[in-house]
């Protein structure tokens, strides 16, 4: 049975009580609050230091089994080999994901690209034969270069999902390389038919029997999560309308 898995970049904001967290609430309550009412969240600060295995251990404590964390993976990787000569640092950043693994949360892991990285399709090529095939991944690409056949090709042979990225300067084409769905969500503000329009077509892949992944920007105010929060509720209760029509 597909899933879809919806949150937001990362949790750790006070500036989002009272709005999405109780005003009272403590800040290391948190994650446990946020898996309440969202069922993943995206992890950036794997982007700048690795993490230790301690914290996913307090990770997996505070959420609940079917919550999953997907991964940014290290700068290391992405901006500053830029791909090239990346495995020893991919296999250590792995490495780090064990726990996470071992218990079933694990979501993708996201390899996000730097705007100034054009295509280089052999360099792409060759890396992705690193990521191990047992492990989810997703690239978004911040370079309309990237942008072609010979990239969708590339991710599709090794079942990578391209992240479909919307962002006030760049939209990312909406193409199907995996057997899972992969979106950022990064604009500040969603009116009710876009999202209307995004829980139509997270429907389709989940009909699919494909799962989903989504993700909200997150920043200093609430919006995203709410927005989350909107979207994980639409999708469940159009599932259920659909089951019981």
């Amino acid at each position: 049975m597909p899933h879809l898995y919806v949150g937001t970049s990362g949790w750790a904001y006070p500036t989002w009580k009272p709005a999405f967290y109780p005003e009272k609430l403590a800040q290391k309550k948190f994650l446990n609050f946020y898996a309440s009412k969202l069922n993943a969240v995206e992890v950036n600060y794997t982007f700048r230091q690795l993490v230790k295995e301690t914290t996913i251990q307090n990770w997996i404590a505070d959420t609940p089994e079917h919550f999953r964390f997907t991964i940014k993976a290290h700068q290391v990787i992405t901006h500053i080999k830029r791909l090239k000569s990346a495995e020893d640092f991919l296999q250590r950043f792995l490495s780090t994901l064990e726990g996470l693994e071992r218990a079933g949360r694990l979501g993708p892991l996201l390899f996000q690209l730097p705007p100034n990285f054009k295509a280089d399709q052999a360099v792409l090529a060759e890396f992705l034969k690193c990521i191990p095939r047992t492990v989810r991944a997703a690239f978004e690409f911040r370079n309309a270069s990237w942008f072609t056949d010979a990239t969708w090709q590339a991710l599709g042979e090794r079942n990578i999902a391209l992240c479909v990225a919307e962002t006030e300067e760049r939209n990312t084409p909406d193409v199907l390389t995996a057997d899972y769905a992969y979106y950022r969500y990064r604009k500040p503000t969603y009116t009710v038919e876009e999202r209307t329009a995004m829980v139509a077509r997270i429907q389709e892949h989940l009909t699919a029997d494909r799962d989903v992944f989504a993700y909200f920007k997150h920043e200093e105010t609430p919006d995203g999560a709410l927005y989350a929060v909107d979207v994980l509720q639409s999708v469940s209760s159009r599932s259920v309308r659909d089951a019981s029509g």
